[in-house]
């Protein structure tokens, strides 16, 4: 069983129970004329995080664990779309409306899709998830009891928002997990700090946070374990 540096302390995983995480890397909130872009957010800010998952899916891959892709998206008739939701901070684009992507945050239109960099392979599970929380209105806890994963390596945007979200959700369920801090990213880096020390504090009240360094060396070729669960 791997034991990674990490905060508050190291944390633990076995290979036949981990998964990574990745959450919204999808064209409306990480390439130019998404979603992001129409709310005034820097994309910029995003970027530094998206060679890292590359990095961490490639690993994963190699030792054939599971790798879960999320991205947040409505339904074409907008019948999962609360208004609150559809009017928060009168945008000029709202869901649904029609933009450089197509339909904002519709499932289906290519701003939906994923950046290539970070994008799934065959029979990696994709959820679209019409919330915050990966686990609202999803088969996502489903899949996990049914893996019998117990431990969740998580990355993605941005952090104080889906990320966090999906994180405390799982904390409430039982699942052990680990936010990769060049992982993840936030239009807003101070957010971004403030919720990796939330997140630790208390003994780690809701999980712990790693560099991907620590995770990608568990994975490496050769060490302990990695060749069993490649098999």
């Amino acid at each position: 069983m791997p034991t990674i540096d990490a905060q508050p302390f190291p944390y633990e995983f076995g290979f036949d129970h981990v998964a990574l995480v990745c959450i919204d890397m999808q064209r409306d909130f990480c390439q130019p004329g998404g979603f992001a872009e129409s709310l005034g957010d820097d994309i910029s800010k995003l970027q530094p995080c998206i060679p890292v998952i590359a990095k961490l899916q490639e690993a994963f891959r190699r030792c054939k664990l599971p790798i879960i892709h999320t991205k947040e998206c409505h339904k074409p008739d907008l019948s999962d779309l609360p208004t609150a939701k559809r009017n928060r901070g009168n945008p000029k684009l709202k869901i649904g409306d029609k933009g450089p992507m197509g339909r904002i945050l519709i499932d289906g239109e290519p701003g939906t899709d994923f950046i290539p960099e970070c994008a799934p392979e065959e029979f990696e599970l994709v959820i679209s998830k019409p919330g915050k929380d990966t686990f609202y209105s999803t088969v996502f806890d489903d899949y996990l009891k049914t893996r019998k994963i117990t431990h969740l390596v998580i990355t993605g945007v941005t952090t104080e928002v889906c990320v966090q979200t999906t994180m405390r959700c799982a904390n409430d369920r039982g699942y052990d997990c680990v936010l990769v801090e060049d992982g993840t990213d936030s239009f807003f880096p101070e957010f971004k700090d403030v919720t990796l020390r939330a997140l630790v504090a208390q003994g780690g009240i809701v999980g712990w946070t790693c560099k991907s360094e620590a995770i990608l060396q568990a994975l490496a070729p050769g060490a302990p374990g990695v060749r069993a669960a490649a098999a």
